[in-house]
């Protein structure tokens, strides 16, 4: 079986909705990896990529994607998008709408080296070829003002507080999902100006870092 750690997510509650129980089940964390941490790939572990980056711990994502609640055909700005496991299993949730409207993920990783390896191993399924992923290289602080707005954003690491251009390029009734210090946060987009939000404290992230 593949990614063995999902039975013990599901188990503890974090892991629930079914297409992205599918999601974990389909796209192999051993993927995304270096060669040298293959066999811990199944660990419930940050692994280390390089530059300073790390692939986020299993429990960590599930708990952010769930959060998120990704819709297939839905529009999805990622901001640093690292080894590219969580574009993947994104990609693999938007693009399972039965009228054939695959969704779009928008990928964002400023460190050049991180940004080769994550979208070598995104092209392992195939999502960019297809159209699915469009992968970015820069900072995403700034946001993608060509490309709004979008139904989620997600980000994977931590800032001081949300950029106001991620605000600004949220659907109403969109979901943003992101660090702030060592929290998670959900802002739910309820007018132009108004947000419903929630803290989920006790976590540990990367620093989000401009230009």
């Amino acid at each position: 079986m593949i990614n063995p750690f999902v039975s013990d997510l599901i188990k503890q509650g974090i892991l629930k909705t079914p297409e992205i129980i599918d999601a974990f089940k389909h796209i192999d964390r051993a993927d995304f990896v270096l060669p040298e941490n293959r066999d811990n790939a199944y660990i419930d572990t940050p692994l280390f990529i390089g530059e300073g980056q790390t692939i986020s711990q299993p429990l960590t994502v599930a708990f952010m994607i769930e959060l998120l609640q990704p819709k297939p055909g839905d529009k999805i700005f990622e901001i640093g998008f690292g080894s590219g496991w969580q574009t993947a299993i994104l990609a693999q949730i938007v693009s399972q709408d039965k009228n054939q409207n695959l969704g779009k993920i928008f990928a964002v990783e400023r460190i050049p080296k991180i940004f080769r390896f994550g979208r070598k191993n995104i092209r392992k399924y195939n999502f960019i070829k297809s159209g699915i992923v469009k992968t970015i290289g820069g900072d995403a602080t700034l946001g993608l003002k060509r490309h709004a707005l979008f139904d989620r954003i997600i980000a994977a690491a931590s800032g001081e507080k949300i950029p106001a251009a991620w605000l600004l390029e949220l659907k109403i009734g969109g979901r943003l999902v992101a660090p702030i210090k060592n929290s998670i946060w959900l802002y739910i987009k309820k007018s132009q100006k108004d947000f419903e939000k929630k803290e989920f404290p006790g976590f540990v992230f990367v620093p989000l870092v401009n230009g």
